[in-house]
């Protein structure tokens, strides 16, 4: 497909390094020439200097022959202005990132009167993800499939859960319930394990189990599965905001420490009265102490400066029994970050590129099956795609058995008629089935894509 992409941020990068990936035919265009000169010569793309929300520069971007224009400029009106003058001058279908809370309410009647295809809100899906984490705070990370009814989730192995030293097949054995471990990162290395793997002490595991069963998962190896009752946020920007809201609705006591007194102003109109808002910086220990950091069941760093989230992050692990949350921007020192026992650490900058990579993805294939989910996991070397089987092809109705799977590709689940079926080798995949893929082959499009 031909795809443009508007702004060439961290975002805009990383998608355009991902898409030229899977053989897009890729144009970028950005304001600042200085920008466009530092992109790596690895990435296959066009570059365009220039507004994106000019005609000339999009007919000079090819717009008319455009399959998608993505548009995730710094400016939210820019991106929108651009994906309505594309759908003016092209067919192609529009992706915007929009940010401001000012438009949060208006998205769908914003989609729906623009004709833009999807309005991705980084902070507002970061501050999702995050609530899943405080859920069900043992895990590290929690990705969704089938709307909410099948997790994967990932967390380390230590020694005190007595998995250490079993093979796979022996820790299916021991737990009564129904979950399949389909992912296992060791210091550099990421395996889809086989039955034989042999797990070891600080493995980061992925399972996928539906909630009832993973939450009997993690009590049976002595982790807790109730959701958080308390949370102390450190920074009150966009995502504060958003993470409140939900929290709040999740009956969770919220307190947010915020440096800036008009913020704390805005906060305090914005949000309900029982969400405490204190007016301070969230790097005073004396002042974490004293708003409970003791008793805190959980810490959410979301300052706009990554060092300081890190340090924040280890001083709360040091102090305190907390499950720790930390906001991480800059994506280029990933490999560094995820070694250091943090917590959880979150990149709004990948979430919202997966959501639009999964957009493109079932763009890419209307018939057959489309991709209805996608997370880059296993330190963004794996993914996981979950697919609508709409229509016969080669897999369906085989047992998984007699498939001849690409190398390094599992199927994860199945989700049918209201029941998660944790796939064996009799098992087959139906027609309306939901399954879920895991694998190290990136740009998978169709269900029939997992065949060699």
């Amino acid at each position: 497909m031909k795809i443009i992409i508007i702004g060439c941020g961290k975002v805009g990068l990383y998608l355009a390094e991902q898409l030229s990936e899977e053989n897009h035919d890729i144009v970028m265009v950005d304001t600042s020439q200085e920008r466009l000169n530092s992109i790596s010569e690895d990435v296959d793309a066009l570059r365009i200097c220039g507004n994106g929300a000019s005609i000339q520069v999009l007919l000079e971007a090819d717009i008319k022959n455009a399959d998608i224009l993505i548009a995730v400029a710094e400016s939210d009106e820019l991106n929108l202005l651009s994906c309505l003058v594309a759908k003016q001058i092209s067919a192609c279908q529009t992706i915007a990132r929009v940010r401001n809370p000012v438009y949060s309410k208006d998205i769908n009647f914003i989609r729906k009167h623009l004709g833009i295809s999807m309005i991705i809100n980084p902070e507002s899906a970061a501050a999702m993800e995050i609530s899943r984490i405080l859920r069900f705070p043992s895990a590290i990370k929690i990705d969704t499939f089938a709307k909410g009814r099948v997790e994967l989730l990932h967390f380390r192995l230590q020694k005190r859960f007595g998995l250490a030293g079993l093979k796979v097949s022996q820790v299916a054995e021991r737990c009564k319930a129904e979950f399949l471990i389909c992912g296992v990162e060791r210091h550099e290395q990421i395996t889809i394990p086989d039955g034989n793997f042999v797990l070891e002490e600080n493995d980061i595991l992925s399972i996928m189990a539906s909630p009832r069963n993973a939450a009997q998962f993690f009590r049976e190896i002595g982790l807790k599965t109730n959701q958080v009752r308390s949370s102390i946020i450190i920074g009150g920007g966009k995502i504060a905001y958003y993470l409140a809201q939900i929290l709040h609705s999740m009956k969770i006591d919220v307190r947010i420490i915020e440096e800036r007194q008009e913020r704390c102003d805005a906060l305090n109109d914005l949000l309900p009265d029982d969400v405490t808002i204190i007016h301070g910086n969230g790097t005073d220990k004396q002042l974490l102490m004293e708003e409970g950091l003791k008793v805190t069941e959980s810490v959410v760093s979301l300052t706009g400066v990554d060092e300081e989230n890190i340090f924040i992050s280890f001083y709360v692990k040091t102090n305190s029994d907390a499950k720790v949350v930390t906001k991480v921007n800059r994506i280029a020192y990933d490999d560094i970050i995820d070694s250091l026992d943090i917590g959880s650490v979150i990149y709004p900058k990948y979430i919202t590129a997966d959501y639009i990579l999964q957009y493109v993805r079932a763009t890419g294939n209307s018939i057959g099956s489309n991709v209805e989910t996608l997370y880059h996991i296993l330190d963004n070397r794996a993914e996981a795609l979950e697919f609508i089987i709409r229509e016969n092809s080669p897999v369906v109705g085989k047992p998984l058995s007699e498939l001849y799977l690409k190398p390094e590709l599992l199927v994860a689940g199945i989700y049918r008629h209201g029941k998660f079926i944790v796939p064996r080798g009799q098992d087959s995949i139906q027609l309306q089935d939901m399954v879920i893929i895991v694998t190290t082959q990136k740009g998978l499009r169709d269900i029939r894509d997992i065949l060699r």
